[in-house]
């Protein structure tokens, strides 16, 4: 429904990256598509924030680590700017798959987010699929991560994802990648109903509420997965602030 919206919008984006290789790199790569208008660009933390003041882009794409102190200025930025322009999706694109880094950035909510890994700049169409649900207030986390998150959390003694079945998996994956039910389906090759049926066991096992807006059901996906695994000393989660 929101691509149908505005299906032939050029998408404005504003890339933020420290190594003049990688910036051109993904900035050339960008602008080989007719729908994407990479409007300008930023090396550092205080550039960024600045050029997404003047600029006004629909979505900025940065790095986690950038100058001055290349800790994770990418994630205090795209708190900064999510606060400032709320209409302005940000979506890091990192080489970073440390979890801590995926729960500063999303742990005070994830509307208008995305992590993903830089490895995904290959495939342009899911790049601009990403840049899109973000622009658009949605949510996207990379699949390698929910991977993870899945695999820690599963070991644990005792877990409710252990007692998930292989399909029943496979769906909250994708759910927590920020995927509709129709979407679910797509990738899965099964009915909507089916999908929903398997939703509804999930939610049952996790003890979840059910949640209709996309975002939320995010959240309460990585919620669970975060404090499911809170006792296992994997990906050391940062704390959201209050």
């Amino acid at each position: 429904m929101a691509d149908s919206a505005r299906p032939e919008a050029r998408l404005r984006v504003l890339l933020a990256e420290d190594q003049f290789l990688t910036r051109e790199g993904t900035r050339r790569l960008l602008e080989e598509r007719d729908d994407v208008e990479v409007v300008g660009t930023a090396e550092d933390f205080a550039s960024v924030i600045a050029e997404a003041r003047r600029l006004e882009p629909d979505v900025v794409v940065m790095d986690v680590k950038m100058p001055p102190t290349y800790t994770m200025e990418g994630i205090e930025a795209a708190h900064r700017i999510r606060a400032e322009r709320p209409r302005t999706g940000v979506l890091v694109l990192t080489q970073h798959d440390d979890e801590a880094y995926v729960w500063a950035l999303l742990g005070r909510g994830v509307a208008g987010l995305g992590y993903l890994h830089k490895v995904r700049v290959g495939d342009l169409d899911q790049l601009v699929r990403a840049l899109r649900e973000v622009a658009s207030g949605g949510s996207v986390l990379d699949p390698r991560i929910v991977e993870q998150l899945l695999a820690h959390r599963s070991r644990k003694p005792g877990s409710a994802i252990a007692t998930l079945t292989p399909a029943e998996r496979d769906t909250l994956r994708l759910m927590a990648e920020g995927k509709s039910n129709p979407a679910i389906a797509d990738d899965l090759s099964v009915s909507l109903g089916a999908v929903e049926k398997r939703i509804a066991a999930i939610l049952s096992k996790l003890g979840l509420a059910e949640e209709r807006d996309l975002n939320r059901r995010v959240a309460a996906v990585l919620i669970y997965l975060r404090e499911a695994g809170a006792s296992t000393g994997t990906g050391r989660p940062t704390e959201p602030a209050a």
